[in-house]
């Protein structure tokens, strides 16, 4: 069994999140063939020099003794951590992944995505995207102090915010020809995300064929989990203190 998760921002500033990460590290997590991490699981990462942080220590701590117990964590980077590199990896005891990547699970293959890429319709932040994920650009920046580069992504991410309430909310969820595309591409029907924050599942046809699209949810006061086997996925949620249950959102 596969299990995965999504947008968790993990940050000092939220010690719920952080409690709750190392619960599900230590319960649901164990059962799993692979955790896959699709993204955003930390509120920001500066660069693999910022690994003395505590917060960023805990986190990474936390997944190096999952890893240590035997499970194996594939991390794929998202918009808020794309910085993480080689020793973050070491750190953690996990596999650093590029998307995109295909998983055959049963007698489905799946898509695999953090999902930013997808939302096609924003077109500044995928100019903004392009530029940052280029490799001369991050080499650039990796060379800036560490205070530096905190003070730049902060400023970077007050401006997202306040440009996000000027934005129709349309734009910033995938764009339907791009998950077809994608798709396509790949050689695929099945598709998993996380980034839009819109938890849910999707049934469409392409080119006359059944697609599914799975959304992950992100984690606010509970962890959201999606679980897939050779049966298909089932999405699980559970409270700070309460059991697992199915998440209603994905019904």
């Amino acid at each position: 069994m596969h299990l995965f998760i999504a947008d968790l921002h993990l940050s000092p500033a939220r010690p719920l999140l952080l409690d709750l990460f190392e619960q599900f590290l230590a319960g649901p997590a164990r059962r799993a063939e692979r955790l896959w991490i699709l993204g955003d699981l930390f509120e920001y990462w500066a660069g693999d020099d910022d690994l003395d942080d505590p917060g960023n220590a805990r986190i990474c701590g936390a997944l190096a003794g999952a890893a240590r117990n035997g499970l194996d964590i594939a991390f794929l980077p998202g918009n808020r951590d794309f910085l993480c590199g080689p020793e973050f990896a070491r750190a953690a005891g996990l596999t650093l992944l590029q998307e995109p990547q295909i998983l055959a699970c049963g007698e489905q293959r799946w898509l695999i995505l953090h999902g930013d890429s997808l939302c096609t319709d924003d077109l500044d932040y995928q100019r903004f995207r392009t530029m940052v994920r280029d490799s001369a650009w991050q080499q650039e920046f990796l060379a800036r102090p560490l205070a530096e580069r905190r003070a730049i992504i902060g400023a970077v991410r007050n401006r997202s915010d306040a440009e996000k309430k000027q934005k129709a909310a349309a734009i910033m969820d995938v764009n339907g020809n791009a998950v077809e595309q994608a798709l396509r591409a790949a050689g695929v029907t099945h598709l998993l995300h996380g980034h839009t924050h819109r938890p849910a599942r999707h049934a469409f046809l392409l080119d006359d064929h059944a697609a599914q699209r799975w959304v992950l949810a992100d984690w606010t006061d509970r962890a959201c989990w999606l679980e897939l086997d050779a049966a298909g996925p089932t999405a699980l949620t559970a409270e700070l203190s309460a059991a697992a249950r199915p998440d209603p959102r994905y019904v």
